[in-house]
């Protein structure tokens, strides 16, 4: 038997009793990448699962959890690969480049800069990629792997871009500022918060942009760059919102879940074991999936009531989960292995219902979701 189906097979006689016995969701396979992955997932058009992690791999498996290829970057990976149009997966690595690699998995291009790349890429639908470096730059380049442009901030960028559908780029900074950069490279506007900014933002249907500062604020900003409302927090994890069908707001907030009406109430917040590092991923049903660095997935229906776990006991937690089209969720977790694991429930169709907006993880608002 190989050793990937052993030690999937093996998997539920290790983990803590209490843990099995509340496990609800049922587990479709497990494969061992053999290191630790804080990469969240992109699935392509044809169910393929991208992901990194932070031995340098950049895996590609098939939609039955076996191999497809494997891609040696030069140093960890945490930003989350983003798929284009074409079949072109884009992901950023520590070794200071960002990629860009064919569907066969054989290297287009690499791109040099500064620093670490922890962002992870948006690909707008012109074709344009879009990410930031800690060496404080944000960069454009085109399909090809030159350089359109860059826009220095005053700070490391690990926030992932988020792209509206006029074109316009938003993202945080470690500066404490927001921007939106037009699809020239220019100074839309800017906003400034009271702290560095690590979330992603998020956008709605009526371009309203929603992210959190480590200043303990939750932040929703209207298309100009005007403060629409602010909701103080006290969170410092950086956990990205997602968008719910109805207009729902889900961010962590330290240990935390906390669900927002669109106009900034708390309409509950749910406590976890560990701090909720990773973005809830909304579901068609108004239910929601979380993450915990504990390593608990939970699914978590309309009022806050447990309808699904899954003890993944990464300790990590900082993976937002993928979602297939039939509702397969896919997370990494225990013993350096990727889960997939059963939910029927498809993903909301809102403007930016989880982690990069959809599946591929483009960092593009669903105009018409």
């Amino acid at each position: 038997m190989p050793f990937c189906c052993l030690v999937a097979c093996l998997l539920p006689l290790f983990q803590p009793l209490p843990c099995v016995a509340l496990d609800t969701i049922a587990r479709e396979w497990s494969f061992v990448i053999g290191c630790h992955s804080d990469s969240s997932p992109a699935i392509a058009t044809d169910g393929t699962i991208y992901f990194g992690a932070w031995d340098g791999k950049l895996w590609a498996l098939h939609p039955d959890g076996t191999r497809k290829w494997v891609f040696q970057a030069g140093r960890e990976i945490k930003s989350a690969p983003a798929i284009a149009a074409d079949g072109t997966i884009y992901f950023g690595c520590r070794d200071r480049h960002l990629y860009a690699l064919d569907p066969d998995g054989r290297k287009k291009w690499e791109f040099q800069t500064g620093a670490w790349v922890d962002s992870s890429p948006a690909v707008a639908s012109q074709g344009a990629v879009y990410f930031g470096s800690w060496d404080k730059k944000f960069y454009a380049l085109d399909p090809a792997g030159s350089k359109k442009w860059q826009f220095e901030t005053k700070g490391e960028i690990v926030s992932s871009p988020a792209v509206g559908a006029d074109g316009k780029i938003y993202f945080g900074s470690h500066d404490k500022r927001f921007y939106a950069l037009n699809p020239d490279g220019s100074r839309a506007w800017e906003f400034a918060t009271a702290g560095p900014i690590l979330s992603s933002p998020a956008i709605d249907k009526d371009g309203a942009l929603y992210f959190t500062s480590v200043d303990g604020n939750f932040y929703a900003l209207n298309p100009d760059g005007s403060l629409r409302w602010r909701l103080r927090t006290g969170g410092i994890t950086e956990s990205s919102p997602a968008i719910g069908p109805d207009g729902t707001l889900f961010v962590g907030v330290n240990q935390q879940l906390w669900v927002l009406s669109p106009d900034g109430k708390k309409k509950w917040a749910r406590g976890e074991e560990d701090l909720i590092d990773a973005s809830p991923l909304a579901l068609a049903d108004n239910s929601v999936v979380e993450v915990s660095r504990w390593g608990v997935l939970m699914i978590l229906g309309p009022a806050g009531q447990a309808n699904g776990l899954f003890f993944l006991a990464t300790q990590y937690g900082l993976a937002s989960p993928a979602i297939g089209p039939s509702g397969t969720l896919y997370a990494p977790g225990w013993y350096q292995l990727l889960h997939a694991l059963s939910n029927s429930v498809p993903l909301a169709k809102s403007p930016w219902p989880k982690f990069r907006a959809n599946p591929r993880n483009t960092g593009v608002v669903n105009e018409t979701p």
